[in-house]
């Protein structure tokens, strides 16, 4: 059977607190290559985005070199899709020439579930559509685990611009998982609808003194088409500083999944603040995406 990684709601609470166990072991030993290193020895990956990406791309590229295994980067520029050539076939071409996983970004939101009852390979969702974002949330999930010990019971606030944010719709999968509760706040043409018991609307300083942890996000301008942004309001009414640092308990973290502007949805100085976990997401990022791939080959048969 394929192991796909589309969607945190595939697995069970326990399959998922089993791959944050996972993801921590590699955090504590990814620069230890003789206890990991063979793990995917001579396995290939091909890297497929469609849409660009720092993060996500690059640490899924360290993340299988330090379990041994090779990863080519498909560039759609630089590729065949010039000449007409499909999202299918090109997948299909990767599968024929004998990758043994795809790590997959595409704007559409419906591509990765067309696409992957026609694959004979495992396909990762690296952020396909607005939707999830499962290997951010799985990274997520790691860090407040690290931190808290536990995440039954956590409070989150996401603030910004969450209709559009894939890792704000991950992070409300895992709330269900795991008994969070996840707290929207931002511009109200911003946020969804609510439906789910452990997601609700709220005032961003009104809830902030209350939460555990605070998820910023970016305005997504290349999902507007017309959006009328005052960077200096906007920073003002939902903007993570320190003004709203002072207001947070002691022990509550800072979020941010990257990338960040600097003076819209954050201020400089909370960027790399005692309390920001901000660059210790994007370390966490190689562990859990070094759990995933080690995932998605051993669970074949």
């Amino acid at each position: 059977m394929i192991k796909h990684f589309l969607s945190l709601s595939s697995f069970p609470q326990s399959d998922l607190l089993s791959l944050i166990h996972r993801a921590q072991f590699f955090f504590q030993n990814q620069h230890s290559p003789e206890k990991i290193h063979h793990l995917l020895k001579n396995r290939i990956f091909a890297n497929v985005f469609y849409e660009p990406s720092t993060r996500t791309r690059c640490s899924f590229e360290i993340a299988a070199k330090r379990l041994g295994a090779d990863i080519v980067n498909f560039v759609p520029e630089h590729s065949s899709v010039k000449k007409g050539e499909t999202v299918y076939d090109t997948l299909k071409s990767l599968e024929s020439l004998g990758v043994d996983g795809i790590i997959f970004r595409h704007a559409d939101d419906h591509i990765v579930e067309q696409l992957q009852p026609f694959l004979k390979l495992p396909l990762v969702n690296a952020g396909a559509g607005k939707f999830e974002h499962p290997s951010q949330g799985l990274l997520d999930l790691l860090t407040l685990f690290q931190e808290f010990g536990k995440l039954e019971g956590l409070k989150v606030a996401v603030c910004g611009d969450v209709k559009h944010s894939r890792v704000a719709g991950s992070l409300m999968v895992a709330a269900k998982i795991f008994g969070m509760q996840i707290y929207l706040c931002g511009p109200e043409t911003l946020l969804p609808e609510v439906t789910d018991s452990h997601v609700q609307k709220a005032d961003f300083d009104t809830i902030l003194p209350t939460v555990d942890a605070v998820m910023m996000l970016r305005i997504q301008l290349e999902r507007h088409e017309d959006l009328d942004l005052d960077p200096k309001a906007y920073h003002h009414q939902f903007g993570m500083n320190h003004r709203r640092q002072l207001s947070m308990k002691k022990n509550a973290i800072i979020l941010h999944p990257g990338p960040f502007n600097r003076g819209v949805e954050i201020s400089d100085d909370m960027v790399e603040h005692s309390q920001s976990r901000i660059f210790k997401q994007m370390n966490n990022g190689v562990a859990a995406r070094m759990a995933i791939l080690e995932l998605i080959i051993n669970g074949r048969s």
